[in-house]
C-alpha cells in the first residue's frame, strides 16, 4: 500500500514557505501588542474610576459630618467648618448659608473640595425656632 505522503517532496515545500514563518511571527506579535495596549488602557480606566469613587465617598462622609455638626448648633448667621480629620489629606469644607423668609429659614450648602476641585455638595435647611 502506497502512501500519498511518501512521494511528497518536503525539502521543496519548506523552501517555498521560507518567509511565511517570519511573516506569521510578525503578525502574531502585532496582534499581541494591540491586545496588550487595549488591556493596559482598560486597566488605567479602571484605576482612575476607583480613585474617583473613593474621592466621592470620602467627600460624602465629610459633608454629612459637617452638616450633622451644623444641625446640632443653634441658629446662626454663618457657620464655621469642623476641622477635617488627618485621615483625609487635601480635603476642606466650605459652608454657605442663604437666609430665606425674612431670616426664619436658612439654606445651608456644604461643599467638600479636594485639591481645589469640588467633590461633593450637600444642601439642607434649618429653621429659626
Amino acid at each position: 500500500m502506497s502512501c500519498a505522503f511518501a512521494h511528497f517532496n518536503w525539502k521543496q515545500a519548506l523552501r517555498s514557505e521560507r518567509g511565511a514563518l517570519f511573516l506569521e511571527t510578525v503578525v502574531a506579535l502585532v496582534l499581541l501588542g494591540i491586545i496588550g495596549v487595549a488591556f493596559l488602557g482598560a486597566l488605567a480606566t479602571s484605576s482612575t474610576s476607583r480613585v474617583t469613587a473613593d474621592e466621592h465617598a470620602s467627600g460624602r462622609i465629610l459633608a454629612e459630618s459637617q452638616m450633622e455638626d451644623i444641625k446640632k448648633q443653634s441658629y446662626l448667621l454663618s457657620y464655621d467648618p469642623v476641622p477635617i480629620p488627618a485621615d483625609y489629606p487635601g480635603y476642606f469644607a466650605v459652608i454657605d448659608t442663604d437666609n430665606l423668609r425674612n431670616g426664619q429659614i436658612q439654606k445651608i450648602t456644604v461643599t467638600i473640595r479636594h485639591h481645589n476641585k469640588n467633590v461633593t455638595q450637600l444642601e439642607s435647611y434649618k429653621v429659626n425656632r
